[in-house]
């Protein structure tokens, strides 16, 4: 049986779908275009793979950073973090922001007349792989009755989850830029699953940040747990909050926190990429 569980946006045991429809359009229902994640190989066929079951006591693992915008739950959750909008206000949602520091996944902007006037930065984070997921992705397809176009359904390569590279990549990250917002009075947000924190926790120094998340701090963690539906979807939910500063994401790493940024050049960037095609519409 695949370690696949959820292809272009679908759970492999939700009811009623066709799967050969699903696998011809390549659509991810998150991004709402055709699914990013290409062979290079085969750069016309997009794999699809949203999330795995994988481990000794096999639990989903979300693979792919997009399925964590399921029905914009992620934005909304950081609302509060919004400590200055104000009703009238327009909410923007802008990706791939550069700041002093790195690029931010997204940014949630309150707006008026085309102001900013307030913003928080959110960066998803999902498990790199490594080693190979495309034949277990060809024996899903297998599963689901759609015809194959090769033969590696039957290779015995496989893949795992690169779970300290990942830890590691992502805290250092966060240091660079957790200074910018800090310096300028914000927040960031980091988006990750629960089984992820659960592993940073251990492998890290986590003792000194807050399990009850203070909106006075700078960084924020939002971590999710998939729940099963009636239907057999899996579906995102909120499972845990905290919260801490530079210097904590310093001790995390057993780093010094260094110096800051201005906020004029974070403003002037936002503003230049509002429009009305990145407007927040809840679902």
């Amino acid at each position: 049986m695949s370690k696949i569980i959820e292809l272009f946006g679908n759970s492999k045991n939700k009811f009623g779908l066709d799967w050969k429809v699903v696998v011809y359009n390549q659509h991810c229902p998150y991004l709402h275009k055709r699914c990013i994640k290409v062979r290079k190989s085969q750069p016309d066929i997009s794999i699809g793979t949203c999330s795995v079951m994988y481990g000794k006591k096999p639990r989903p693992i979300i693979i792919c950073p997009h399925r964590m915008l399921e029905r914009k739950q992620v934005f909304t959750d950081c609302l509060h973090l919004l400590t200055t909008h104000e009703p009238g206000n327009e909410l923007h949602v802008m990706s791939e922001v550069s700041i002093p520091g790195g690029n931010v996944d997204y940014f949630l902007v309150s707006a008026l007349n085309n102001k900013v006037r307030d913003f928080v930065g959110i960066e998803l984070q999902t498990l790199d792989t490594t080693g190979t997921v495309w034949p277990e992705r060809q024996r899903l397809l297998e599963e689901l009755g759609v015809p194959l176009e090769d033969r590696q359904s039957e290779s015995k390569k496989t893949f795992g989850m690169n779970w300290k590279m990942t830890a590691k990549t992502i805290l250092i990250q966060l240091h660079h830029k957790i200074e910018t917002f800090e310096g300028i009075n914000k927040k960031l947000v980091l988006v990750i699953q629960d089984c992820f924190l659960d592993y940073i926790q251990r492998e890290f120094n986590f003792s000194h940040v807050s399990h009850q998340a203070k909106l006075g701090d700078s960084m924020h963690i939002h971590a999710y747990r998939m729940n099963t539906q009636a239907d057999q979807s899996l579906r995102l939910a909120l499972d845990s909050r905290l919260s801490t500063d530079v210097d904590g994401i310093a001790r995390c790493l057993r780093l010094q926190a260094e110096a800051s940024v201005e906020l004029e050049q974070i403003v002037k960037t936002l503003e230049s990429k509002i429009s009305a095609n990145i407007l927040f519409t809840p679902v």
